[in-house]
């Protein structure tokens, strides 16, 4: 099973789940609206919305759902079987049936601006996605006051936030920074392709964003002082991460996107072959090199698809690495 086929049946899964009829409660116990308590509302808050700082800029994870894939040697670990996947999963104490990986885009208030990295899935994957802005609204967060969006790369998950249910801009201020390469890749594809990448509104997409693209060149200065792109190869043809820095230039966090998945099956075993990459000897190499200069430097990381909120680093230990949550 290649890339495009593994995203359609996750996206075939989700749409499942979503058109699934919810029970109703019998007509002799009519439903009961109640008001969670505080302690409740601090728990719901807590698992959609983390709040953090970069420097002088503070940041917020945003929750906006998470994607459940079959350990079953077609997506992880492709050449290996399910059970060499499951004795990583099973050391780490987690269930080996299955690899959640979350879906938190990033917002970031620096200075007058707000740049929102990545917008999650939209409508594209049913109820496992499309909940930013329902954790915007918790975080206190106008989706008016979005001045620049970055995009990592163009699958159903990372752009369907982009519009709304109605196809119109869902941050109608903010510039789209997209790679040249990629925005050429999500243009060019025809409706299949699209949804073969877990996008389901591609026209719609293309007619609301092209007047918002700000194509750049990799490696560029997007912000100077507070964003610069760095380029990631394989995922896809132009797959960028985010280093975004205070305005001191003494803390950073880089934004990786999909250069790694999986926080244990990605780190520890970064040459591992992962379905969902178009080149996939480059981005292991990548992923390698990434995970090693990072542990090396000590660099942030904010990983979008690794347990919510994504935020720690890569740790050498013997000679592998491992990912430390930092909360």
């Amino acid at each position: 099973m290649n890339m495009v086929r593994t995203f359609s049946l996750l996206l075939l899964t989700a749409l499942v789940a979503a058109c699934a009829k919810k029970p109703q409660p019998p007509a002799s116990e009519p439903a009961q609206a109640t008001q969670p308590s505080p302690a409740a509302q601090a728990a719901a808050m807590d698992a959609n919305v983390s709040e953090f700082g970069i420097g002088e800029y503070s940041a917020v994870a945003l929750k906006d759902g998470e994607i459940r894939i079959a350990n079953d040697g077609k997506t992880f670990g492709i050449g290996h079987s399910p059970e060499e996947v499951a004795n990583l999963l099973r050391a780490a104490g987690v269930p080996t049936n299955e690899l959640v990986l979350g879906l938190q885009p990033l917002f970031v208030k620096a200075g007058d601006k707000g740049l929102l990295f990545d917008t999650g899935a939209g409508r594209n994957m049913g109820e496992s996605g499309g909940r930013l802005v329902a954790s915007m609204q918790q975080a206190k967060i106008d989706p008016a006051s979005v001045t620049d969006i970055f995009v990592s790369h163009a699958h159903g998950d990372h752009v369907g936030g982009l519009v709304d249910a109605s196809g119109a801009l869902a941050f109608p201020n903010a510039t789209i920074h997209m790679s040249a390469a990629e925005w050429d890749f999500l243009k060019g594809m025809d409706d299949k392709a699209a949804a073969n990448v877990g996008i389901t509104n591609h026209a719609a997409l293309i007619a609301a964003v092209t007047p918002k693209i700000a194509a750049f060149a990799p490696g560029s200065e997007i912000l100077p002082g507070s964003v610069k792109a760095v380029e990631i190869r394989g995922h896809t043809p132009g797959h960028s991460g985010y280093l975004i820095t205070s305005t001191s230039g003494k803390d950073s966090l880089l934004y990786i996107g999909d250069a790694a998945h999986h926080y244990i099956v990605s780190v520890q075993q970064p040459d591992w072959t992962v379905n969902f990459d178009t080149d996939a000897p480059t981005a292991q190499a990548s992923r390698r090199e990434l995970i090693a200069r990072s542990a090396t430097t000590g660099q942030r990381i904010y990983a979008v698809h690794f347990p919510f909120p994504g935020l720690g680093k890569f740790e050498q230990r013997g000679d592998g690495f491992v990912w430390v949550a930092e909360r």
